[in-house]
């Protein structure tokens, strides 16, 4: 199998995508202009647009399956998540690798073989939540930009971590960026009143993995052995 490791589906959507790097492809001309939102608004207007955030607070568990292309290669992938606890199972070709963090600590597993997760990675993986969506917190972004990409509206969000672009119509994310990398939502789907990514586009080192998601179950099916 490939090296194509995504601890889990909702990190790589609402985190720092860790597939984006710099790459040859030329960054999309955007106009931009600052707009009369706070970064509290646009945050507010994606939870309601994913379903409200009570909803999505009330989700304990998730286990969710996807499907990867990278290069013509086909890889599934089914990721359980607690908390900020999670296993990713990813199998292509006959071979499997596995992610797991049991909220302290975690390891790969390749070929029976297992390799903790470097250090420096722990206090990051140690913030995680169930629908990762929540992590975006107001006070990270200074202000909110207006920028149009693509001829559509969108409100952008930056950090050091990144820009994160919230269409203006819908207030869901449309696209996350790091350096000339991107992530980008091209479909949702909704599950228990609650939308989720269905389809992901990634774009980075010089490669293209897009993500499909086939099956979300919420609430049932995990527990705590699950991440030993």
């Amino acid at each position: 199998m490939k090296k194509i490791i995504i601890p889990f589906f909702c990190a790589v959507l609402f985190s720092v995508p860790a597939t984006a790097q710099k790459t040859s492809a030329a960054p999309a001309k955007t106009e931009v202009v600052k707009s009369k939102l706070t970064p509290k608004d646009v945050v507010d207007n994606y939870f309601k647009a994913l379903g409200g955030k009570s909803k999505l607070e009330a989700v304990k568990s998730t286990i969710i399956d996807n499907t990867l292309n990278v290069q013509g290669m086909d890889i599934t992938m089914s990721t359980m998540k607690q908390g900020n606890k999670f296993k990713s199972v990813q199998t292509a070709m006959g071979q499997k690798v596995s992610q797991v963090f049991d909220g302290e600590k975690g390891y790969i597993e390749r070929a029976g073989q297992k390799t903790d997760f470097p250090a420096d990675n722990i206090a990051e993986l140690k913030k995680g939540t169930t629908i990762e969506a929540l992590a975006f917190n107001p006070s990270n972004f200074k202000d909110v930009t207006a920028e149009k990409l693509d001829g559509k509206d969108y409100n952008v969000l930056s950090s050091d971590k990144g820009k994160f672009y919230f269409d203006a119509a819908t207030g869901l994310l449309y696209k996350s960026s790091v350096g000339e990398g991107s992530v980008t939502v091209k479909n949702y789907m909704t599950v228990e009143d609650i939308k989720f990514p269905s389809e992901v586009d990634i774009d980075g080192k010089g490669q293209k993995v897009t993500i499909k998601t086939t099956k979300v179950v919420l609430n049932t099916g995990v527990s705590d052995a699950d991440f030993k």
